[in-house]
């Protein structure tokens, strides 16, 4: 069968080539006449798998040796709960940038557990929706923490580097651009991600933590399955993991290494942006409402000059084997997430119905 572009913003696309890994191993994983679904997670087998995944992740990311990798049931969500639940006791303070529609919910969950300082991280331009320049935020600088956003998946804006304030001491919800760029580890404390827009399918959360952290940490008050220095402690396996989102998001890793890693997956990312925003910049039928310094390379939101196409655009790209580029319903509109299982052949294709559909209106 033919594939078609996926650009939905998550669950995202997958490597064409991992799933057909994992299609020839459905019925006889490493050769134990099985699925990895059936397998046992207390095996010598398994322990390999998990530790193979954590080997490639933190050679692809450069993750030092004082920071664990947990592989967590669940979602993000459940980490807006999870960090200040372990973080702060209830004297405590911790910064948030407020940046749409996530950042709001992290927000909200943060305040059951300590002081929250909420600096907002967008505005309104003449040239678009920005990322408001750190010098004019106002921090607790007794604060825990800074907790932000790395890609705002519904408008699609980004930041270009991390914040200079609390490096080292950085909270991030990198969901959406993990494993799309090199990062510099040692800048934050905690990185928290969904798997399902650069890692694999949904259901599993990855958790990159400062091991010094733990001594902070609140675990007198939080439940066993939502510490994480227990998580760490017993190498992800406390409980039942979730055990083909690990072995899916290993098959993901090892094609990443073959692709020439992060580094090589930035330029193929921003190829395929630039494609996108370039025709987008030429026309005067579609619409960006990002300002140039604060898109994003993961998700290229645009509008059409008249919201009335926006049903004949989408039927019309389906058609032609682009699916899932309906806005989220908080912004309306088009996005194209261009996460790194998008070949840029996709992007092309892309762009060629964009300048064919402008043509036909």
């Amino acid at each position: 069968m033919t594939r078609a572009f996926n650009f939905s913003a998550g669950p995202a696309a997958i490597p064409t080539a991992v799933l057909e890994k994992a299609q020839s191993e459905l019925l006889n994983w490493n050769g134990q006449g099985c699925s990895v679904m059936e397998f046992g997670h207390r095996t010598p087998e398994f322990q390999e798998l998990i530790d193979r995944a954590e080997t490639n992740l933190r050679n692809l990311l450069k993750i030092p040796e004082h920071y664990k990798v947990l592989f967590m049931h669940g979602s993000a969500s459940h980490q807006f709960a999870m960090v200040p639940m372990n973080l702060l006791s209830n004297n405590d303070s911790a910064n948030y940038l407020e940046q749409a529609h996530w950042s709001k919910k992290a927000i909200k969950e943060a305040r059951h557990f300590g002081n929250i300082h909420v600096q907002s991280g967008f505005e309104q331009t003449d040239s678009g929706l920005s990322i408001i320049p750190e010098k004019k935020w106002q921090l607790d600088d007794q604060a825990k923490y800074l907790h932000f956003t790395s890609n705002e998946t519904i408008v699609g804006v980004q930041f270009q580097e991390e914040p200079e304030a609390f490096r080292g001491k950085l909270v991030c919800d990198m969901c959406s651009d993990i494993l799309s760029r090199p990062i510099e580890i040692e800048n934050y404390g905690l990185i928290y991600a969904g798997a399902q827009k650069n890692i694999g399918p949904s259901g599993m959360t990855l958790v990159i933590v400062r091991e010094d952290w733990f001594e902070q940490m609140q675990s007198d008050r939080v439940p066993s399955l939502y510490q994480y220095p227990l998580m760490a402690q017993h190498g992800s396996l406390y409980n039942t993991p979730p055990s083909f989102g690990i072995y899916l998001a290993s098959l993901v890793f090892e094609w990443l290494i073959e692709q020439g890693g992060v580094k090589a997956m930035e330029q193929h990312n921003q190829a395929k942006a630039d494609l996108l925003y370039d025709y987008i910049e030429a026309s005067d039928f579609y619409h960006s409402p990002v300002a140039k310094d604060s898109r994003s390379i993961m998700n290229v939101a645009f509008t059409l000059s008249d919201p009335i196409l926006d049903v004949q655009f989408l039927q019309q790209a389906k058609q032609q084997g682009l699916i899932a580029l309906k806005g989220h319903r908080d912004f309306g509109g088009m996005r194209a997430s261009l996460y790194n299982a998008m070949p840029i052949e996709g992007a092309k294709a892309l762009v060629e119905f964009m300048k064919k559909f402008e043509g036909s209106v």
